[in-house]
């Protein structure tokens, strides 16, 4: 069996790193690039920046950070935010990202997954889904931050956007986003059944259990938190060690 990946997540603004609930309230919580080499030291599988921001102005400092990270941290990093063409991939994966983030720039325009993954390979595309709750078994994909609500079913969109060329889905619920109540397993499940690539969840974690849950109930390939341990309420040694004395096969951290 593969193993299961536990993957920090830093959101990116004007180069900080922020962290709110539910996509609103942004705090500061610290230097992207110290962050990242914490984490990595204390035996994270993956780092993911994404620039909640994502203005043109932007680009250039995160561009930079990226750089930077690349340069500290020998993990695969996976950069979102901001990318609309295979132009801006280009420039993120240069800078030194493993792999690309695209979101609502793919919503508004799907064939962009295609032309990235016949440019870089499917490997280096992720599609990032912002998803929230309709009712039972049901859930809306919603773009720009979490603010505008597109009428497009999740699952109809996961299955399109693999079909498309996007090689994992990075699947956020705005319903448990920074409430540490747990990961939607539910909509986590309903994808996994769906798709054949991986799922990293996103969204709700605040105890070691949930992790565990997530990949066990919830079909998850990764499982990816933000402020659980900005805050060091977890330690990413200790997520990992209960993980794997539930029998979750994971990387030992060194």
């Amino acid at each position: 069996m593969l193993r299961k990946r536990v993957i920090a997540c830093l959101d990116v603004r004007d180069g900080r790193v922020v962290k709110g609930t539910r996509f609103v309230d942004l705090v500061d919580a610290g230097d992207p690039v110290a962050l990242a080499a914490r984490y990595a030291a204390e035996g994270a599988d993956e780092i993911v920046y994404l620039d909640v921001a994502a203005s043109p102005d932007g680009q250039a400092t995160l561009l930079e950070v990226i750089r930077e990270t690349a340069s500290r941290v020998f993990i695969p990093l996976t950069v979102g935010g901001g990318v609309r063409s295979p132009e801006d991939m280009r420039a993120v994966l240069r800078a030194g990202a493993d792999k690309v983030a695209v979101n609502t720039a793919a919503v508004r325009r799907p064939q962009l997954l295609t032309e990235c993954a016949r440019q870089f390979g499917r490997q280096c595309v992720v599609l990032a889904i912002d998803a929230k709750q309709t009712g039972a078994g049901r859930w809306e994909v919603y773009v720009n931050g979490g603010r505008e609500r597109t009428g497009i079913d999740l699952i109809s969109w996961a299955t399109e956007g693999t079909e498309r060329g996007a090689g994992e889905i990075l699947l956020t619920s705005m319903d448990r986003d920074g409430t540490q109540e747990g990961f939607d397993i539910a909509q986590s499940r309903a994808v996994a059944d769906t798709v054949t690539v991986p799922i990293i969840a996103s969204g709700g974690a605040g105890r070691v259990e949930h992790f565990i849950k997530a990949v066990v109930e919830g079909g998850a390939d990764a499982v990816l938190a933000a402020s659980t341990f900005h805050r060091r309420q977890l330690e990413i040694g200790a997520v990992k060690a209960a993980m794997a004395a539930a029998g979750v096969p994971v990387r030992e951290v060194a």
